[in-house]
């Protein structure tokens, strides 16, 4: 059978011979460790009694480490210096703060903006994990998620509305050309219509029923099908600004639509606030809000 734990010796009493080792004295391995040299020759006895052997040799002034005491004390002081340098290490490393959003979110909001959040908030490992899937914060290790969801919900999440879902139809200048805009419904039906795993075009011109028209499984790869002029693509607000204020798309019709649910920010209440944490998710209220 399977050990699953490790024999080792009580660690204050490695800690007391440790000291005890450097010094070569169990007073001042009392100073360093703020207990009394009583409290150090206890601990150094009762490792001695753990080993079975003697490992060192009292003397008038202060003590002298036995022959095996020596090469335990330098193996022991190696241990010591592995544990430290990797908590400095562990130190040093930057927060890793793992935030879960949709690839649509992930794409034409989140990326973007990447390098101002990261500059707002330094000394971070920012992980996106890019998921139309629910996130299970504690199972895949989230912190923060964006997610569409709606009220009302469980008193351990905090939550915050993002935005609303205002779908509008878009395409490239170049696809179309020197059509008359705003296009009708009746005109719109007739273009080359891009189609995502929503499937909001039925629901946008009224009807029920298959559209014809190319279909991708992600609302960014349809967008950017938009993009290279190979139809109108149709999604939410939010996702589209940017190129509409840059003129790589353009509404081509004045309806829109509005749907649920919404997108919000969500993260799990704790009890120790995480510093590095609330500095992303304030940094998402004050940037990414738009309702």
């Amino acid at each position: 059978m399977s050990r699953h734990y490790r024999s080792l010796p009580p660690l204050n009493a490695l800690r007391a011979f440790e000291a005890a080792g450097r010094k070569l004295s169990f007073r001042a391995a009392a100073d360093e460790l703020f207990v009394t040299q009583g409290a150090v020759a206890q601990q150094v006895r009762i490792l001695e009694e753990y080993i079975g052997f003697s490992l060192f040799q009292r003397l008038p002034r202060g003590v002298a480490l036995t022959s095996k005491g020596s090469v335990y004390f330098a193996e022991i002081t190696k241990a010591f210096d592995t544990i430290d340098q990797a908590t400095v290490q562990l130190l040093k490393e930057p927060e890793t703060v793992t935030i879960s959003v949709t690839p649509a979110f992930a794409t034409k909001i989140l990326l973007p903006q990447l390098s101002v959040l990261t500059t707002a908030v330094p000394h971070i490992d920012l992980r996106t994990v890019a998921t139309e899937s629910i996130a299970d914060f504690d199972r895949d290790q989230v912190d923060i998620a964006v997610r569409l969801t709606h009220p009302p919900f469980p008193t351990s999440f905090e939550t915050r509305l993002l935005f609303k879902q205002k779908l509008v139809p878009v395409a490239s200048p170049h696809l179309i050309g020197d059509r008359t805009l705003p296009m009708s419904l009746k005109y719109l039906r007739d273009m080359p219509l891009l189609h995502d795993s929503h499937n909001h075009w039925p629901r946008f011109f009224g009807i029920t029923g298959k559209l014809p028209g190319a279909v991708f499984n992600q609302t960014a790869l349809a967008l950017d099908a938009a993009l290279a002029g190979q139809g109108v693509a149709i999604a939410c607000q939010a996702f589209v600004q940017a190129d509409l204020s840059a003129g790589r798309l353009i509404q081509v019709s004045e309806s829109d639509l509005i749907v649920e649910p919404d997108y919000y920010l969500v993260r799990k209440r704790v009890t120790a606030s995480r510093k590095n944490v609330d500095a992303v998710w304030d940094w998402c209220i004050e940037n990414l809000v738009t309702t």
